[in-house]
């Protein structure tokens, strides 16, 4: 509600409509961030709890992947949303660190509140903050070590650090799949102009729930979970010609409508004859290319599937299309769009093609393809629960992986990265003055959530940890010095084999930053329920303004 200048009221929302003001919308924001932080905040590191998420429908999810608790939370506020947001950026560019970054954005929320209330303008705050995000940057690339994509042991302890806070990564079980991620993401690496970079579609993950985590394979080539379309083909290949085929195997109807009239029997025979003929035509193709083995994207008559097991064809149709490109990539073939254009050339290799039954159900193995540049992961534990976190962990892990092999750095874990960066910007904020260097101390305060938080997590009192790890951080030589969670003390991380990917931390930081800014910038929230007249007027009549736009604000 409004006034014109003679002192009337006017509407400019409709009844109901609500709006926070000033520091009363700041405060709710910040409150509903830092709420949503500390809802993830047990589940940091190794020591960290899992949640249980329960659906309307009853569905069960335990986790404690930060990305997945807050997407199946189905949260309402937009702030709440903003923080949502991040944890999904945080998982899609990089894969792992989707914790760190929500309770570092909102840590950077709360201590802006606290300057707020000593009367520091929003910003200020941003401001510093912009500075400080920035310095960051530059202090993490001077303590990041590099590393390349042959050293697979280094490799190897990312992934299984990144693993480490999922159930299924305690024990050799992490090492194992850590050893299976990083021989995937190094086979579907691709080198241009000497940097690396990873197509995360060409690594397939199937699961099925079933004996143990060391069950889980990685299969050079493509698990396609589709069974071998005739009983009377062979359900094992040895030396593979594969025909990828994007055309069906039947006779197609007409595009528009079309009757045949058939005026006596022989007509009649001559019909049949010569759609059997038509069918026989594609099998004599298909086999005159050498192929023993066909996978089909559309469909498969039950006449072509006699004939093609006849000449000992083994045949998958409905395939996904996915499937297809990820095969097309393993067996090195070329998809056909039509049987005329399939020549020997276009046939995939493989040294296996399988049909395996695992669970009661039927899959197709396409194994032993020389040089894949797609490879599967096939996923087994004991229940459906167990089997979807092993799942979670090892997307983890293949970003952690990625990351690392793309930007070509790491820097230690424990917690001993952010005591680092937030020292430096202790010092910075010294040298920059103003009222900004109280931004940038709280950034750097904010910082320091994550060693406090695995400090928590693991049992330590936190603020002695992090007294100590100021401490020793700024004795020469102590810049790797982090939280050992199975043991409870400070050690070198660097020694200790706990390392983590820089493009990890790096987009952490950049998207609690960006966020905290944005919801700091906001001082204003109008919330409208919709008109409830026709044509978005009030149910007054168009005297009023309230009804205008009839939306959400």
């Amino acid at each position: 509600m409004a006034k014109d200048f003679e002192g009337q009221q006017v509407y400019i929302l409709q009844e109901g409509a609500n709006r926070t003001q000033g520091r009363d919308a700041q405060r709710a924001n910040i409150a509903v961030a830092y709420a949503v932080g500390n809802i993830v905040r047990t589940t940091l590191g190794p020591k960290g709890m899992d949640k249980m998420l329960v659906s309307e429908l009853g569905d069960i999810v335990i986790t404690n992947d930060g990305a997945t608790i807050l997407e199946e939370m189905n949260v309402e506020h937009p702030a709440a949303k903003m923080m949502v947001e991040i944890a999904k950026t945080q998982d899609k560019e990089v894969g792992d660190g989707t914790t760190t970054s929500v309770i570092l954005a909102a840590m950077l929320l709360k201590n802006a509140g606290d300057l707020l209330d000593q009367g520091i303008h929003a910003s200020t705050i941003v401001k510093g903050y912009t500075q400080a995000a920035a310095e960051a940057m530059k202090a993490l690339e001077k303590v990041s070590k590099p590393v390349d994509i042959k050293d697979s042991a280094t490799l190897e302890k990312i992934a299984s650090v990144a693993m480490g806070s999922k159930s299924v990564g305690v024990g050799d079980g992490k090492n194992y799949l850590a050893t299976l991620v990083v021989k995937a993401v190094t086979q579907v690496a691709v080198s241009e102009n000497g940097k690396y970079s990873v197509d995360h579609e060409l690594i397939k993950i199937e699961k099925k729930a079933g004996g143990n985590i060391h069950d889980t394979t990685l299969i050079q080539g493509v698990l396609v979970d589709k069974e071998i379309v005739h009983q009377g083909m062979p359900k094992h290949i040895k030396n593979a010609k594969i025909a990828l085929l994007d055309c069906a195997l039947e006779i197609e109807k007409t595009e528009m409508d079309a009757k045949i009239e058939i005026t006596s029997p022989d007509q009649m025979q001559t019909f049949l004859a010569q759609e059997e003929k038509m069918m026989k035509d594609m099998v004599e193709k298909v086999a005159k290319s050498g192929a023993n083995v066909v996978f089909c994207q559309k469909g498969i008559d039950d006449v072509v599937q006699h004939y093609l097991a006849k000449k000992g064809i083994a045949a998958v149709r409905r395939v996904k299309k996915s499937d297809m490109e990820k095969l097309a990539r393993a067996t090195s073939g070329k998809v056909a769009t039509t049987l005329d254009d399939l020549a020997a050339s276009d046939l995939g290799l493989a040294g296996n093609v399988v049909e395996k039954t695992i669970a009661g159900e039927k899959m197709v193995f396409v194994e032993d393809c020389k040089d894949a540049k797609s490879v599967t992961i096939f996923v087994r534990a004991s229940t459906e629960h167990v089997v979807a976190e092993g799942e979670r962990a090892i997307v983890d892990a293949i970003g952690a992986v990625s990351s690392v092999i793309e930007d070509g750095k790491y820097v230690t874990g424990g917690g001993s990265v952010e005591i680092e960066i937030a020292q430096h910007l202790n010092k910075f904020a010294v040298d920059i003055g103003g009222r900004e260097q109280l931004a940038v101390q709280a950034f750097a305060e904010a910082l320091e959530i994550v060693p406090k938080t695995l400090a928590e997590n693991t049992g330590m009192d936190a603020i002695d940890t992090l007294v100590s790890l100021r401490s020793k951080h700024k004795k020469e030589g102590g810049s790797n010095i982090g939280i050992d969670v199975y043991t409870s003390q400070l050690v070198n991380m660097a020694e200790l084999g706990i390392i983590e990917p820089a493009k990890v931390k790096k987009q952490a930081i950049e998207s609690a930053s960006e966020c905290a800014k944005m919801i700091l910038r906001i001082d204003d929230m109008i919330s409208s329920k919709g008109s409830k007249g026709k044509g978005g007027m009030p149910p007054g009549g168009p005297g009023g303004m309230e009804g205008m736009g009839g939306g959400d604000y």
